[in-house]
């Protein structure tokens, strides 16, 4: 008598991947319970088995996308060897970001649309993760203060606060249908940021 194959492992990498996929497309709050269970194939018994919840299961993958496709836009801004080139990097890299998967944009800006009550925690998870990008921006402009590369009275947060907004431009763009000159014509207005974002 054949035996019978064992069952095929679940790989926790690759569900997160998958998962990350269906909640960048539809959002949290379209994404079903069971739209998730097909796409990894597994039944909502071992979903819940391995993830808790549709939360936990959304929060998990935000971090699986921070890690990965969002990690591009992060490096390219501090692998610039100017602050200048930093800056044009991490807004191409956003576009690229964008325009890598339909229906477009980001999932940390557009993963949550609705503030319904009980989406709170998801939505609040996505915006601690976007104040720590605007974090990041402002880091890398003091960086460039101390250097010399900007004068010592700039305003750095405000500079970050608003290179962090063309980042939302640009996926918002994208989601409404924007290609690529369309978003790239963003770039030069927003580098003009770092010439005339002075205090009086």
């Amino acid at each position: 008598m054949a035996q019978r194959g064992r069952p095929r492992r679940f790989d926790r990498d690759i569900a997160l991947q998958v998962m990350m996929e269906v909640f960048w497309a539809r959002g949290y709050e379209g994404a079903q319970l069971v739209d998730l269970t097909a796409a990894i194939g597994i039944a909502p018994p071992s979903f819940y088995a391995a993830f808790h919840s549709k939360e936990a299961a959304f929060c998990e993958a935000v971090d699986h996308y921070i890690a990965t496709v969002g990690a591009k836009p992060r490096q390219a801004l501090d692998s610039g060897a100017t602050l200048r080139d930093g800056v044009e990097g991490m807004l191409r890299a956003s576009i690229d970001v964008a325009l890598s998967a339909r229906p477009g944009g980001c999932l940390l800006i557009l993963g949550v649309v609705n503030c319904l009550p009980e989406n709170e925690t998801a939505r609040g998870y996505l915006r601690a993760a976007r104040d720590k990008t605007r974090e990041l921006i402002r880091a890398r402009l003091e960086r460039a203060r101390t250097a010399g590369e900007l004068p010592s009275r700039f305003d750095t947060l405000q500079c970050a606060a608003f290179l962090h907004g063309v980042t939302q431009m640009i996926s918002f763009h994208a989601r409404d249908g924007a290609n690529r000159a369309e978003l790239e014509a963003l770039i030069a207005p927003a580098l003009r940021a770092l010439s005339f974002n002075v205090q009086a």
